[in-house]
């Protein structure tokens, strides 16, 4: 037979409409344990990981509810299936699910729907509190129901959905679980709207993006993929006279998992890296058992000796080789690219790479030493290990210069498509004299700084793009033609 709960008198909805939600400081914290102690079944709790305390107060401050929130269980298949994200999903965004670990009303003061009430003002406020404590919000509660002591009215009345049972662990570490066979009723509710459909989407929104930032990255490649790329890196050279734990290919393997993998590449990233990998993992990349008969992750100055000693050279060939053999040859077709870029962490080294556009088919890089040298002279020296006979090559305006188109045309059998800037005026002037500029259905890119016509868009001849170069000397001296499918060998090219 159902029961009525009664009505608060009008002097208790007061008192409901006057409580007062505390974020409590780490001084009272002591406070808080003693009275679970004291009033909960359980007792107080230490939480592991981010957690909020608080205490819901009547109008002169005195406690009347306290409230724990912290980090979520680590697995429950319920929780899994109700989000419907996947292991890796959980394992970057667990952080936006909160555990409400401890819920008292406090027994000397009782009140009807004051527990109702209490709950609803802090879930109103959690996910702001979150953020500004720890740097994210929260979007998903969860929290367990002893069955034979507690129905979850309370949370029902709030909007929390029953998911089921549990299946009779608990956490006493921070990795270290026993099973303690008392399976509790799992309740969970969204804490803004749509957050399950956020939580298993391919890319967080930028709000909650940050998490994602903070987990360690992960190798979630298969032994079988592993093995293949570490067998196909046995062609580089070992550096080394002996070698104890660590195979020459085993180190280029963990360095290409952390590109894949999108992973710092520092070389305490590395190591930090490498120590997630599995044993069986660990077995694919070729580590060599320790004393101990353990496959250890090579550490930090491992791959300091790694990256000062191995043949560049020798890399690079065995990663065409191994891009050529997963995707086929690059497209003879399509435009090369070359560009240079400063890594955040370089030492003021930047790397100038080829890439083709748009497949994006590596095709080779050099180092510029910026105390040394700039990107054209490495660019020519570039273009020497690079196919370009019969393609169409791009540099940015820094290489409009003769020697390099020459080097291009002459050379190496390729045309080339050159940018011209502002501050590059004789140019300007020679181009703006022998090519007329078409009439452009939108301006041209002068927000930049650029407020010349588009190379690329200019025509030529019977409407065929036009690639202007301006010599040092001031001197327009070639125009490469070519036809938007097949390219014409520019002006003095030679067969």
């Amino acid at each position: 037979m159902s029961q009525t709960t009664p009505l608060p008198a009008a002097q208790e909805q007061l008192l409901l409409d006057q409580l007062q939600v505390r974020l409590l400081e780490f001084s009272a914290i002591p406070r808080f344990n003693q009275l679970l102690d004291d009033h909960h079944y359980l007792g107080s709790h230490q939480p592991f990981g981010e957690r909020l305390y608080y205490a819901v107060t009547d109008a002169q401050g005195q406690w009347l509810a306290l409230l724990l929130f912290s980090a979520a269980a680590k697995h429950l298949k319920p929780r899994e299936r109700w989000l419907g994200w996947t292991v890796e999903q959980a394992r970057r965004r667990l952080s936006l699910v909160v555990n409400n670990s401890r819920f008292l009303v406090l027994p000397d003061k009782p009140l009807p729907n004051l527990a109702t009430k209490a709950l609803r003002l802090v879930l109103d406020r959690l996910s702001d509190d979150w953020l500004a404590h720890y740097g994210h919000p929260v979007v998903v509660v969860e929290t367990f129901v002893e069955p034979e002591q507690f129905c979850g009215t309370v949370y029902r009345a709030n909007g929390w959905e029953e998911l089921g049972t549990t299946d009779g662990w608990g956490r006493h570490r921070r990795d270290y679980y026993v099973k303690h066979d008392k399976p509790k009723r799992l309740f969970v509710r969204e804490l803004r709207r749509n957050a399950r459909r956020s939580l298993q989407a391919e890319h967080l929104k930028a709000d909650l993006a940050m998490v994602e930032a903070k987990v360690p990255a992960r190798c979630t490649m298969s032994v079988k993929a592993i093995r293949s790329m570490s067998d196909r890196f046995k062609q580089v050279p070992e550096y080394r006279a002996r070698c104890a734990s660590y195979p020459l290919w085993s180190l280029l393997t963990i360095v290409l998992l952390a590109v894949l993998c999108e992973a710092p590449r520092g070389q305490k990233d590395l190591e930090k890296f490498a120590r997630g990998f599995s044993r069986a993992q660990r077995h694919a990349l070729g580590i060599r058992k320790n004393r101990q008969g353990k496959y250890p992750a090579p550490h930090q100055s491992t791959f300091c000796r790694f990256f000062q000693r191995v043949d560049a050279s020798k890399v690079e060939a065995a990663i065409l080789a191994i891009q050529e053999q997963v995707r086929g040859p690059a497209p003879k077709e399509d435009l090369v690219v070359l560009d240079g870029k400063e890594p955040k962490h370089g030492g003021g080294q930047a790397v100038l790479s080829a890439v083709t556009v748009p497949s994006q088919f590596y095709l080779g890089s050099a180092i510029v030493e910026k105390d040394k040298t700039n990107e054209i002279p490495v660019a020519r020296e570039l273009f020497k290990r690079l196919d370009l006979q019969g393609r169409l090559v791009s540099l940015d305006a820094l290489h409009t210069q003769d020697e390099t188109a020459r080097a291009l045309v002459l050379e190496h059998g390729a045309d080339y498509l050159l940018s011209v800037k502002d501050n590059q005026a004789t140019v300007h002037r020679n181009i703006e004299k022998l090519v007329t500029a078409p009439q452009a259905d939108f301006p041209p890119s002068g927000a930049h700084g650029d407020s010349s016509p588009d190379p690329g868009n200019q025509q030529g001849p019977a409407g065929e793009p036009v690639h202007p170069h301006g010599g040092a000397d001031g001197r327009t001296d070639r125009f490469s033609f070519c036809p938007t499918r097949r390219l014409a060998p520019a002006p003095g090219h030679r067969p």
